[in-house]
């Protein structure tokens, strides 16, 4: 690879995702798999869903062989410009209001320790008074 590499957009290897003409994006670097979407042995639905975006990651999670890995090459178009694919946004939960939840459950437990030792009272009291009359 003497030559320079050409520089693709997203959007132009984004033009070119379907099964005569199928391009990837894998570690910044533009792949034509068309011809190989027969031979892949996760079926060309895969290479086919990968189209149009980054699939660095779709390809890292798979773990490739080393022998696929260099096989990539024969496939190599060129580079991809940075700058045109969408930085990846990390998730943030919406932020909850924040109130005093331990207030409401101190309060709980401090009916229950309360009226439970009185119904535990109340029953045996209940059970004995039962008992003598019988």
């Amino acid at each position: 690879m003497g030559e320079e590499a050409k520089i693709f957009t997203l959007s132009e290897v984004s033009e070119h995702n379907h099964a005569h003409d199928c391009w990837i994006v894998i570690n910044a670097k533009v792949y034509n798999v068309t011809k190989f979407l027969e031979d892949h042995p996760g079926g060309d639905e895969v290479l086919l869903s990968s189209t149009g975006k980054d699939a660095t990651d779709d390809f890292e999670d798979v773990g490739h062989s080393e022998s696929a890995r260099e096989m990539m090459e024969q496939y190599y178009v060129g580079e991809i410009d940075p700058t045109t694919i969408p930085k990846k946004t990390k998730y943030t939960p919406p932020k909850q209001p924040h109130y005093n939840q331990d207030k409401t459950s101190e309060f709980i437990i401090k009916i229950l320790q309360f009226l439970v030792p009185l119904a535990i009272l109340g029953l045996a009291v209940g059970i004995r008074i039962y008992t003598k009359s019988g």
